[in-house]
């Protein structure tokens, strides 16, 4: 007979501290709160759920990127922000993204969906070297941002706004400036 794990408040409040106060429900059984006692705490109001299968600490205080914490979750920690959301994440351009763009493997193309209200999805292959981390989600770094960027064609003035700073501050490895100065340039973007 398997023997369950003694549940640890610490261990999953750790776990949701790194998150903005956000932890999965396989994240609590890893703590040791199953289904059961997850639920006898969401009746006392010690957590809510977020949504299907993410749920929050109530008193831990909200963050700066909460919602973009919680969306990484639901791409089951899949997803890379990316595009424009990383532009703005790196505080790179003046842009104002409406919507939030998440990067996910590219064989999730062939899943059914239910996409979160406000979220453009993308399909593709992040490679470990294009990923960041911006505070507790991970990003695009700002070369693959820029190409990405190009690739769905940005406003140029924005495009070349975040190329002009993204250089100044030394945020392109050298060995791929050429690479993204081309592709802006291809986009009216001088180099």
């Amino acid at each position: 007979m398997g023997q369950t794990k003694k549940p640890s408040w610490d261990e999953l409040f750790e776990v949701a501290s790194g998150q903005e106060g956000l932890f999965t429900a396989s994240q609590a059984a890893a703590a040791g709160y199953y289904r059961q006692l997850l639920r006898r705490y969401l009746e006392s109001g010690r957590v809510r759920r977020v949504r299907r299968g993410i749920y929050r600490i109530v008193h831990y205080p909200p963050g700066e990127h909460e919602e973009l914490s919680e969306l990484w979750l639901w791409s089951k920690e899949k997803g890379v922000f990316s595009h424009e959301t990383a532009l703005s994440l790196h505080g790179l351009s003046d842009v104002l993204p409406k919507r939030v763009h998440l990067t996910v493997p590219a064989d999730w193309k062939r899943r059914r969906l239910a996409v979160p209200r406000g979220v453009v999805l993308h399909h593709g292959t992040i490679h470990p070297e294009e990923r960041a981390w911006v505070g507790p989600v991970p990003v695009t770094e700002p070369g693959r941002t820029l190409l990405d960027c190009a690739q769905a064609h940005l406003s140029p003035d924005l495009l070349a706004q975040a190329f002009r700073q993204a250089r100044s501050r030394g945020l392109l490895a050298p060995a791929r400036l050429d690479e993204i100065s081309r592709a802006a340039g291809v986009f009216g973007v001088p180099g």
